[in-house]
């Protein structure tokens, strides 16, 4: 039986539940793999040091600059972060190759970035052969050393033209750079609506005959989704979901209302409450645009100096394919709901035109970069590569 681990971390959310949602479609094909979640911070702080130090968890301070909304300046910070992982690539290389030997992977498959230089180095010295892929979780990369590092025999896993685009230019083998229709998103995002509509909104003291916009961000929330809901209060029927930031919930709850609104904390059927509404209203994340296009919803977010690096190309992608409507600042939400819902049938259509099965797709990528590794093995250390070429 081959052993497929899947690198995450905690950051955000998104690489963790791309990870999950891998390991549960991997499990339910019945695969002959051991599919196992690896932590990477565990691996590289297996004592938790940086906690004890600072009190708390690395991802920690990124989360809670989320929920807060203190966004600017991370493109700065971001140069400074690649900085330190560089000076640490020593230790990093050192920590990582115990890793690999003491857990002998068949492959690995990176779902996060920036450390994919010292996560391939340590690999390919610790056990060669052994091949190593990078499945980006953002619809393109941020270069130079966020997602695709230059000069590495690897394989990435590409959800947008774009992407695929930018791991061509930087020299890599066409047969190592695979295209897939879009991001991963939960299994659950494609089973098919299962609750009376109309019924369920009723129950939640929203009016079945009123466009619902639902707005998210992300697993911690934002302040900004205090601006939005007053600002909409009188107009916009809403369904709020604040995931763990209990303190944002309740500031929502009490806010003046006019039109119907619902606040939800955490939730593991966010699919379901997409299913309610007409329209998305958010951050331009990755994760939350891909499932509320998949679940049919058109989308409003804003590209500005507090989107993050990682998010500004997702603005493009909106705008490119008419998903919805991008503006600068949500002090003009109003505007731009009024906007969305004067064509919301062109948008819709826009949105219909999107199949993103990438969930689907990346099994057999693996499947195949597994096969050629088998194929060629014994042959030396070079790194084994994958047989089926780029579409």
């Amino acid at each position: 039986m081959k052993t497929v681990d899947l690198i995450y971390f905690n950051a955000g959310g998104g690489h963790r539940a791309s990870a999950l949602a891998l390991q549960a479609v991997l499990r339910a094909q019945e695969r002959p793999w051991n599919v196992r979640l690896v932590n990477l911070f565990e691996v590289i702080d297996p004592q938790a040091r940086f906690q004890q130090m600072t009190g708390s968890a690395p991802e920690d301070w990124y989360n809670r600059r989320l929920a807060r909304g203190w966004t600017i300046g991370m493109a700065q910070e971001l140069k400074l972060l690649q900085g330190l992982i560089r000076l640490a690539h020593p230790m990093l290389l050192r920590q990582l190759q115990q890793h690999w030997l003491r857990t002998e992977p068949d492959l690995v498959v990176s779902l996060v970035p920036n450390f994919n230089r010292a996560m391939f180095h340590s690999l390919a010295s610790a056990l060669p052969g052994v091949p190593y892929a990078t499945v980006l979780t953002d619809l393109a990369d941020v270069p130079p050393h966020f997602w695709i590092e230059r000069e590495q025999a690897q394989h990435f896993i590409c959800g947008t033209p774009r992407a695929v685009e930018q791991a061509l230019a930087l020299g890599h083998a066409p047969e190592r750079v695979h295209a897939t229709s879009g991001m991963i998103i939960r299994p659950e995002f494609y089973q098919p609506v299962a609750q009376d509509r109309a019924q369920e909104q009723r129950r939640l003291g929203l009016d079945p005959t009123r466009p619902t916009g639902i707005v998210m961000f992300g697993g911690h929330g934002s302040k900004a989704m205090l601006g939005i809901a007053e600002r909409l209060a009188e107009t916009t029927q809403l369904i709020l979901i604040c995931g763990h930031n209990k303190a944002l919930a309740a500031r929502l709850q009490a806010l003046p209302r006019g039109a119907p609104r619902v606040v939800v904390g955490f939730s593991a059927e966010v699919q379901r409450y997409m299913q309610l509404a007409d329209f998305f209203i958010g951050k331009p994340g990755p994760g939350s645009l891909s499932e509320a296009v998949q679940q049919g919803l058109p989308v409003i977010v804003v590209d500005n100096a507090w989107t993050m690096p990682q998010e500004r190309y997702n603005a493009h992608w909106v705008r490119d394919n008419r998903l919805g409507i991008v503006q600068r600042s949500f002090r003009t939400i109003g505007h731009a709901v009024a906007q969305l819902l004067a064509d919301l049938d062109g948008y819709r259509a826009s949105v219909r035109r999107v199949d993103n099965r990438a969930l689907f797709e990346i099994p057999q990528i693996l499947d195949g970069i597994l096969r050629e590794a088998d194929d060629v093995r014994g042959t030396g250390p070079a790194l084994r590569h994958a047989g089926s070429p780029l579409k």
